[in-house]
């Protein structure tokens, strides 16, 4: 399988099959996903690291991300592979 042709969809549904992520959320409408824990760290002023991933809902709207956001850019491991 070359993973590089698999549609957002695809990607998606192989990940939450497998169990390494959660289904897409709005952090504005949804809430942002915790754990009980984590929203007691972050209650009593620590500052937990909570990893999220952006979907991208095209091409311009991932150049617009990195424009606006670099860390999108320097985290990526796969960065010097064109990505």
């Amino acid at each position: 399988m070359d993973i590089t042709k698999l549609t957002l969809e695809e990607w998606l549904e192989i990940g939450l099959q497998a169990g390494f992520t959660s289904p897409p959320v709005c952090m504005n409408h949804d809430g942002f996903p915790t754990t009980i824990t984590e929203d007691a760290e972050m209650l009593d002023g620590s500052d937990p690291c909570i990893f999220l991933m952006r979907l991208y809902e095209s091409e311009e709207h991932k150049e617009a991300i990195e424009a606006n956001c670099p860390a999108t850019k320097w985290r990526n491991p796969y960065r010097e592979h064109g990505n």
